[in-house]
C-alpha cells in the first residue's frame, strides 16, 4: 500500500485591498472567520489567476462589501507572514498589494469573508479593533488621497 504524502502549499500567494474614502471616512470590513475574526481591515482578498492586482482589488471590495470604488493609485505592498511557532515552517505568506481610491456606488453590507462593513470616519479609527499593521496603511493612503494621487 503506497502512502499518500499531502502536497505542501505554494507560497507565497498575492492578494489584493483597496483603502476606499467617501467624505472623510473610509470603508472596513470585520473579518468573519480565520485567525483575525473579529479585528476590521481593508477588504481585499486573493488574485484570481489572470486577474490584475487593481481589478482584484475593485472585485474584493464588492464581493465583500457591495460598495463599487474606484482605483486612484498604489499604497504601498504589505507582507504577511506566519511561521510554525515549533519548527518554524512558514504557515502561510500573503503579498498583498494595498490600492487607495474611492467610492462610487452602494451602501455597505456585509457578504463573502465579511461579518460586518461599514465607512469608519478617520477621526474614529480608534475605536474600531484593526488587524495589525492597518492603521500605517489607511493613514498613508488617506494622505494620497488627499494630495489627489
Amino acid at each position: 500500500m503506497a502512502i499518500e504524502i499531502e502536497p505542501r502549499p505554494i507560497w507565497p500567494r498575492v492578494g489584493a485591498s483597496c483603502a476606499v474614502f467617501r467624505d472623510g471616512a473610509i470603508l472596513l470590513g470585520e473579518r468573519g472567520k480565520g485567525a483575525m475574526a473579529g479585528r476590521w481591515s481593508l477588504p481585499g482578498g486573493h488574485v484570481e489567476p489572470g486577474e490584475t492586482t487593481r481589478d482584484a482589488a475593485c472585485r474584493e471590495v464588492r464581493e465583500e462589501t457591495g460598495v463599487v470604488c474606484e482605483v486612484l493609485g498604489l499604497v504601498d505592498l504589505n507582507e504577511v507572514i506566519q511561521r510554525d511557532g515549533g519548527t518554524g515552517d512558514v504557515s502561510w505568506h500573503y503579498v498583498i498589494t494595498v490600492y487607495f481610491g474611492c467610492w462610487v456606488s452602494g451602501e455597505p453590507v456585509a457578504a463573502s469573508d465579511c461579518r460586518a462593513a461599514r465607512f469608519v470616519p478617520l477621526d474614529g479609527l480608534t475605536a474600531v479593533p484593526l488587524t495589525p499593521g492597518a492603521t500605517g496603511f489607511i493613514e498613508k493612503a488617506a494622505a494620497l488621497f488627499a494630495a489627489g494621487r
